[in-house]
């Protein structure tokens, strides 16, 4: 039985339409999963703060995390962007700069952070493609943030869990998603 601290802990998601339940309804996506699950082991304990806008690139999560920061005042910031910067040909080395910049701010406001890693399609080229998919981890490491290296691990190419874009996870992987964050997400409570 996991014993959960006293005081209430506030966790902000800071994604783009994968966390925003693109297509479904939005109580059928990760972030309200994840929302129901810490208030049926915890109930008062914690509060989830989806933040998370379809569209969303690591430039515009840098612009909008100072404000949500000082808002919310998070103990846990759960960063899952780049996939659009990706999807638009952005250069990696920007996306890199934007997400150590929104894991120092996280820190800096007293934020555990995580990052929830993403691949893009081998269509983009090697070169590419392989440079996109170091961002993460070179980031975590240098930066200290716990990492999930792909979010989309068992559901991304699954036809069964995609929705028809074959970019977007439907509703029935939703908690394939959570059990992927949970592990990062409790370890992260817990350290509070």
């Amino acid at each position: 039985m996991v014993m959960w601290p006293a005081s209430a802990a506030s966790i902000l998601i800071m994604g783009d339409s994968i966390s925003a339940a693109y297509g479904m309804d939005i109580e059928q996506g990760w972030v309200r999963l994840l929302d129901q699950r810490l208030s049926q082991r915890a109930p008062g304990q914690h509060t989830v703060i989806n933040a998370s806008v379809s569209g969303e690139t690591t430039s515009g999560g840098v612009r909008r995390l100072p404000a949500l920061l000082k808002q919310h005042r998070p103990e846990v910031v759960v960063l899952e962007l780049g996939g659009n910067d990706g999807l638009r040909g952005q250069p990696p080395k920007l996306m890199a700069t934007n997400l150590a910049r929104m894991i120092r701010q996280s820190r800096q406001a007293g934020a555990r952070v995580i990052l929830l890693g993403m691949q893009i399609p081998p269509n983009y080229g090697r070169a590419y493609t392989t440079a996109f998919a170091q961002v993460y981890p070179t980031v975590a490491e240098a930066e200290g943030a716990a990492l999930l290296p792909f979010f989309l691990d068992g559901v991304g190419g699954v036809p069964a869990l995609m929705q028809a874009d074959g970019i977007h996870p439907n509703a029935q992987a939703q908690a394939r998603l959570l059990s992927l964050a949970w592990p990062l997400i409790e370890t992260a409570l817990k350290a509070r």
